[in-house]
């Protein structure tokens, strides 16, 4: 992964008015990856839709990190879920043609 397709966790935590510890917390979860190098904690480019999505539902919803953990887990299972249906209907349709 190359430099450019990394944030400093520095840099997002003060765009988004963050603790820093926010962010070492998601990652203890298994919730969001961060890179180290040298030292300094980076975000790939990646994790960052996923990881403003778990910052909107603490800012706004006032949620704490098991209950994002919670409702990853869920989200996570509905799109599993969405997915089986998704191939479940296209073999379906193969008998019915």
């Amino acid at each position: 992964m190359t430099a450019k397709h990394l944030i400093t966790a520095t840099d997002f935590c003060i765009y988004h008015q963050l603790e820093h510890s926010f962010i070492t917390d998601l990652q203890e979860a298994g919730l969001v990856e961060i890179t180290i190098v040298n030292n300094t904690t980076y975000i790939p480019e990646s994790e960052l839709q996923k990881l403003e999505r778990m910052i909107r539902l603490h800012n706004e919803l006032d949620i704490n990190v098991a209950g994002i953990e919670a409702i990853t887990h869920l989200l996570r299972r509905i799109e599993d879920i969405q997915e089986e249906m998704r191939l479940l209907r296209n073999n379906l349709k193969a008998y019915e043609d």
